[in-house]
């Protein structure tokens, strides 16, 4: 079994200027004249980890990270301002000609497997490759699931906590929510950003998750978190219902590994299987045992032979 390769530190770092409010952290690791490779992180308003780097050969590989605008090591953090998916998808335009790259391989999971599809369906020229972990689609399906009448059915408890926090009945879930953060009541505030940090981590943890301790302190950075999470998700991704699913025949000639735990309660298998009959050519990797979370032994193990395969390719 395969695990991570071994820490190593950024060659080069930078900030993407953007015409707007937000710089961009970008960082460069492994060989400097290796093939190219760009991460994409969850989230939305997640960010890249050392260990991100660890899924390639670094003597093999070029390897750029980003932190998405108003995530990690970007500036500002949480601004919502200019922050829609087409806006990632330019700074990650602007990032390959910077560093003067004709094609890159696209590695992304969750929301940045959603945005790594987006991102290859405009500019599909420039990828020579996908590696999409825990499918994310992006659908109305999708995000009931998370957040309304799927997931809430096998951890009730936790998802009441969640809906608790809202003052009547709604038909806009996820608008209620966001509209906690515009309001005034910072108490409130402070039992959402604690509810919706807690369901996620339950949803995409499961059994490993350890509750926190009641008196773990809620920091403003937890509340801008969680604001633009639900920014992204109550404007449904800044795209139109079916657009990944629909524009996927743009992509038939990419080489694509789909890597799915089957059991993942935050994104169900269900939309891995779906990617797949929209892009046949594409090998699906389905783990018996893994989740959401790429750190499980058997995720790294896929991830890391699916990095190493794409070397052979290249």
């Amino acid at each position: 079994m395969k695990t991570y390769y071994p820490e190593i530190q950024p060659f080069h770092t930078f900030f993407l200027e953007t015409g707007s409010k937000h710089s961009v952290y970008v960082e460069e690791s492994g060989n400097p004249e290796g093939v190219p490779v760009i991460f994409l992180h969850g989230g939305p308003c997640s960010g890249t980890k050392p260990d991100h780097r660890r899924f390639f050969n670094p003597e093999f590989y070029r390897i750029i990270l980003f932190d998405q605008r108003g995530c990690g090591q970007s500036l500002p953090f949480g601004e919502l301002e200019n922050n829609t998916t087409q806006d990632l998808i330019a700074d990650m335009e602007h990032i390959r000609k910077q560093l003067n790259i004709a094609s890159w391989l696209v590695f992304g999971g969750s929301w940045g497997g959603a945005l790594a599809l987006l991102y290859a369906q405009q500019h599909y020229p420039h990828v020579s490759g996908l590696i999409i972990r825990a499918v994310f689609l992006a659908r109305q399906q999708d995000l009931e699931w998370f957040a309304e009448s799927g997931a809430g059915r096998i951890y009730p408890e936790q998802w009441q906590q969640l809906a608790d926090n809202l003052p009547n009945e709604s038909d806009n879930f996820l608008q209620s929510l966001y509209d906690i953060y515009e309001g005034k009541d910072e108490t409130l505030k402070q039992r959402l950003t604690k509810a919706w940090m807690v369901w996620g981590a339950q949803v995409a943890l499961g059994w490993l998750y350890q509750p926190p301790s009641s008196d773990e302190p809620i920091t403003e950075r937890m509340h801008m978190q969680v604001r633009m999470e639900l920014h992204y998700a109550r404007h449904h991704y800044f795209i139109t219902e079916k657009q990944i699913l629909d524009a996927c025949s743009l992509l038939h000639n990419i080489p694509t590994k789909i890597i799915h735990g089957r059991q993942d309660l935050l994104c169900p298998l269900e939309a891995a299987m779906t990617l797949y009959r929209a892009m046949p050519h594409a090998d699906l990797i389905l783990l018996p045992n893994a989740g959401h979370i790429a750190q499980h032994e058997e995720m790294i193990d896929a991830l890391v032979s699916a990095t190493d395969q794409f070397m052979s390719k290249g």
